[in-house]
């Protein structure tokens, strides 16, 4: 059986354990998505980008409600969330033309949930190559892109999807 080793994440988990309060909570808070990085507001959920990415572009999709549980929550929530999923998708395909995408949820600590109270979905544009030698050699991981210059690029997307009925700001 081979090992794979992600030495980067330890850093991360360490400052999320340290960190007071939900993060994805606390994103919807701040009063400034630029600043939170949030993308997109629906009717249930919302989208923001990794602070800590995998890749440029890398998303995530949280309910505004503050649940673990994704099969407690209501139909309307989780169905919502499916539908900003494919709507992530098709804009990420515009904006950063990736070769692939990984999606999904971490449930729970013990199935790699950094942040294990507020249930959300992963979206992950890749691309061929796009994993190098760099973090198992250095601990350093190479992004081509920072974060305010996605957010940038895919803001103006998702804008220009509309808000859902029902939804304001």
């Amino acid at each position: 059986m081979e090992y794979i080793s992600a030495p980067w994440r330890g850093p991360y988990v360490r400052q999320v354990r340290r960190m007071r309060g939900c993060v994805f909570c606390r994103a919807l808070k701040a009063g400034d998505d630029r600043a939170a990085h949030i993308l997109y507001r629906g009717k249930h959920n919302f989208v923001l980008l990794n602070k800590f990415p995998y890749t440029p572009g890398h998303l995530m999709i949280a309910p505004f409600r503050h649940t673990a549980a994704f099969d407690r929550m209501p139909p309307e929530v989780s169905s919502e969330m499916a539908g900003l999923l494919q709507l992530s998708l098709k804009i990420l395909r515009k904006a950063c033309r990736p070769h692939g995408f990984n999606a999904g949820m971490n449930l729970g600590q013990s199935a790699g949930a950094g942040v294990v109270g507020h249930c959300h979905l992963h979206v992950i544009p890749r691309w061929h190559g796009d994993s190098n030698f760099m973090p198992l050699v250095s601990q350093t991981r190479v992004l081509i892109e920072d974060l305010d210059s996605t957010y940038d690029r895919l803001r103006p997307l998702f804008q220009k999807a509309g808000r859902p009925p029902g939804r304001k700001r």
